[in-house]
């Protein structure tokens, strides 16, 4: 296998020196979703009504038939009532309503998904679902792969705010034959730019800890474009030491459309600096970590009956990670921090053309991935400046290129509707020839109230550059390190009829080769290698009530209540202990309500999530294991709306419960938080 081949702690938006390589054209994935939502869990069946109605503001009296739905967990979009995958969405009024202040909390509520924070406020998170590492899900915004390369700790560096996400959709279970490579256990799609008027919004926040935030953002169509454009800032002392954070974000998405086609522009900046207190280590409390990225992607669909969509973009993100942030503190071993900056660029097409026996797909992307760092790649024959940096030098390099095609089929007879398809891969990084991974979702309707839906996936997760290079003092990369595989089936039913919405279900999942960190118990040093066999078994349900629909009254207005259980058997040898792999969440239950308060335009929203993780970790001051212990988290907000003007007051951990996500990194007790948002028509 042939492999030749942050920042300083103030800056501004522009950046210094850039440094560019040829790139190998590039693979994103597929075609700009309308998904909708399908079958597992809702949040609330008002948010999903208002989702595909696309209003401007959820309304209970929205009406729409689900069965009629356009979803695009296939390569070609199909209708809710055909399609046999678990996806789950939330809808922009389900946001708003939310106790939560970035993406990495919001997501926190969703069944299947685990999410460890080592920050609030979207300093940085883990994700995972259905029990997955943080490397095995694809993030994607509006259609675009937005996956980092270097590291899954980087997955939600995204430059967009809140307010201006519409949508988040999410697919769970294997999906690289419809999103390719490292969808290994689903795929999160954040959506903007839906709203159907000419708007202005904006928002400011206060809150404990020298909490503050500011965004400001509009909608606006000129001629046939529709522009909408974001910008934020936020910051906070932190709630302990080192825990501070500072970040910005501009976002332009511009959609133009003549006839039967269309073009999409995205343009994003962001940036973030945090004190990364433990992030990686509890020896080392006073981490700091800068990053910025940015992003740009043109995407177009044409065609009538044969729909025609071609897509490029390309990703640059900067990380500068200090292991000590006062240099005069460092150890005398410290030779100076670490400097990374990857490069991906990509293009993709996707081809759905319908004829009498069904609607078949086919098409290819190719997706280029380069890192230059100090730390990560292979030797460079010249060193090179860090961009945007007064001191710091990339010594090394590292580029692979991802090439897949696919064809997909899709079919209706009678009540039950396949969809069958088939991605082959290359990657230049693996030393494999092309790889096959067929999958298959079926669904069936019993009658207009009872859904029956099962699937069959093989998938596929690339290691990280963090996995194959990475050295530290506590840490170890391994640059022989395989690619993951899995193969997976998931069933469920679901029952839906006047205002309730039910789901049960269950999947096992069989991967091999998965990459962890972990290392034998007496041993100082954790490396990366593949895990023989990891065998998952989930259990899934969720139930909603719509209660203004079931019992018409003036207080309770809907209740979500959403439950998972995983069990996992590992073949590890005797005494591993696992940093990422094998730290699951066991149980996860979530409940949500919403009511009034019996004043006018007054609503309360709670949120109570508990959760129980298996696994252990280990005690910086003693060596020893100690094992994850079960918390339950309790969030609420109360919002006043009038017109085009809401304020807010929200509590998140309101029992002041103190745990942590990942070993000994607490994270915040009872935080207060005020806010006021204007969000008007023109």
């Amino acid at each position: 296998m042939n492999r030749k081949c942050s920042l300083k702690n103030q800056f501004g938006l522009l950046f210094k020196h850039w440094r560019h390589a040829g790139y190998a054209i590039f693979s994103t994935l597929h075609h700009q979703v309308r998904i909708g939502v399908l079958g597992l869990s809702y949040f609330t069946t008002l948010g999903v009504y208002s989702t595909f109605a696309q209003a401007d503001t959820d309304t209970i009296q929205t009406k729409i038939k689900l069965n009629e739905v356009e979803v695009s967990a296939r390569r070609a979009p199909s209708l809710f009532s055909e399609v046999g995958r678990t996806v789950t969405v939330l809808s922009r009024g389900q946001i708003e309503n939310l106790p939560v202040q970035s993406v990495q909390a919001l997501l926190r509520q969703l069944p299947g998904l685990d999410v460890r924070e080592r920050g609030p406020l979207g300093a940085q998170a883990d994700i995972s679902i259905r029990g997955g590492s943080f490397d095995q899900v694809m993030v994607l915004l509006n259609g675009v792969n937005m996956t980092d390369p270097q590291t899954g700790h980087f997955a939600l560096d995204l430059p967009v705010e809140m307010d201006n996400i519409d949508r988040v959709e999410v697919i769970q279970g294997s999906a690289s034959r419809v999103y390719g490579p490292n969808a290994f256990n689903g795929a999160i799609n954040f959506i903007t730019g839906l709203r159907s008027s000419d708007n202005v919004r904006a928002s400011v926040m206060t809150g404990s800890h020298g909490l503050y935030a500011m965004n400001a953002g509009f909608s606006l169509k000129t001629g046939a474009i529709r522009h909408t454009f974001s910008v934020g800032k936020k910051a906070t002392d932190g709630y302990i030491d080192n825990t501070d954070l500072a970040a910005r974000n501009l976002f332009y998405h511009g959609t133009l459309k003549t006839g039967n086609e269309s073009v999409s522009l995205q343009l994003g900046y962001s940036e973030k600096e945090l004190g990364a207190n433990a992030f990686y280590s509890a020896a080392y409390p006073n981490q700091f970590e800068a990053n910025r990225t940015l992003f740009g992607s043109l995407s177009m669909e044409s065609g009538t009956r044969i729909k025609i969509r071609p897509k490029v973009y390309w990703r640059r993100h900067h990380d500068r990670f200090e292991l000590f942030r006062n240099y005069e503190e460092a150890a005398d071993w410290y030779t100076g921090h670490n400097y990374h900056m990857t490069d991906v660029t990509g293009a993709s097409v996707n081809a759905s053309i319908p004829w009498s026996l069904g609607v078949t797909s086919l098409g290819g992307e190719v997706r280029s991935e380069t890192v230059w760092s100090n730390v990560l790649g292979y030797e460079m024959d010249m060193p090179m400046d860090v961009p945007g940096e007064s001191v710091g030098q990339f010594t090394r390099t590292y580029n692979r290129v991802n090439t897949s095609v696919f064809l997909e089929h899709n079919f209706t007879v009678y009540k039950l509707n396949v969809s069958a398809g088939l991605l082959a891969n290359h990657n230049s990084g693996t030393g494999y020839d092309v790889e096959w991974f067929p999958g298959v979702d079926v669904s069936y309707w019993f009658n207009d109230r009872l859904k029956w839906m099962a699937a069959y996936n093989e998938s596929l997760r690339l290691p990280t550059f963090t996995d194959l290079f990475y050295n530290g003092p506590t840490n170890v990369g391994n640059a022989s390190l395989k690619p993951e595989e899995a193969t997976a089936i998931e069933t469920g039913l679901r029952y839906r009829y006047r205002g309730v919405d039910i789901y049960l279900g269950g999947f096992y999942r069989k991967g091999t080769d998965l990459i962890d960190w972990g290392r034998q118990v007496g041993e100082s040093v954790y490396t990366t290698s593949n895990i023989n066999e990891v065998k998952t078994f989930g259990f899934e349900s969720s139930a909603t009530l719509d209660i203004d629909k079931i019992w018409m009254q003036n207080w309770l207005r809907n209740l979500t209540v959403s439950y998972n259980r995983l069990w996992q058997e590992k073949e590890v040898p005797d005494g591993y202990q696992s940093v990422y792999v094998l730290n699951h969440l066991k149980h996860k239950l979530n409940v949500g309500l919403e009511h009034g308060l019996g004043v006018k335009n007054v609503s309360t929203r709670w949120n109570m999530l508990y959760r129980d993780r298996e696994g252990s970790y280990t005690v910086s001051s003693t060596g020893l294991q100690k094992s994850y212990e079960p918390v339950w988290l309790t969030d609420v907000r109360i919002t006043w709306r009038r017109s085009f003007v809401s304020v807010y007051g929200e509590v998140s951990n309101l029992m002041d419960v103190s745990y942590a996500d990942l070993g000994e990194l607490r994270q915040p007790g009872r935080w207060f938080r005020l806010g006021l948002k204007l969000d008007m028509n023109l």
